[in-house]
């Protein structure tokens, strides 16, 4: 079945902890490390690829860290994964047609996996970090995706 990297789910997570310091106070490596079991050289090149991508912003210093470069309910966890894991490609035709299958220009299932991945994105797209802080906003809004699907 579809899962994700360790990557993407370590990267949520991690910004999970950021999001808990915003708007002033930055996160140390070591406290996400500590609060989510994940290694700091791990969160080292997760959190260098979401600095880049202008997610977060490091802090130098004493009491530094990382914080969001946003308020937490403009950033989604479509956007995380985005740029941690890249557009969700459920299988290889969809992820690089030339690459993978000589029949992907009529393959009834292409079309399938493809809509089902932009599904899975717009979802992801609907979840901000402002939800993962507040469970009872997540819950809701996953209730309201499962109604409309």
């Amino acid at each position: 079945m579809l899962r994700l990297s360790t990557r993407g789910q370590y990267g949520v997570r991690a910004m999970f902890e950021i999001a808990r310091g915003w708007p002033h106070r930055p996160v140390s490596l070591k406290e996400v490390s500590r609060r989510q079991d994940v290694s700091v050289a791990y969160l080292e090149q997760l959190l260098g690829k979401l600095r880049r991508a202008g997610l977060v912003v490091s802090v130098k210093g004493p009491g530094g860290g990382y914080l969001l470069s946003r308020p937490p309910e403009r950033i989604s966890i479509g956007s995380i994964l985005k740029e941690l894991e890249g557009p969700v490609a459920l299988t290889a035709c969809v992820q690089d047609p030339r690459k993978g299958c000589v029949r992907v220009e009529g393959c009834v299932t292409s079309l399938l996996w493809r809509a089902l991945g932009q599904r899975i994105e717009q979802f992801l797209d609907t979840i901000t970090l402002a939800d993962l802080l507040n469970t009872n906003a997540l819950r809701r809004q996953v209730r309201k995706e499962a109604q409309s699907a």
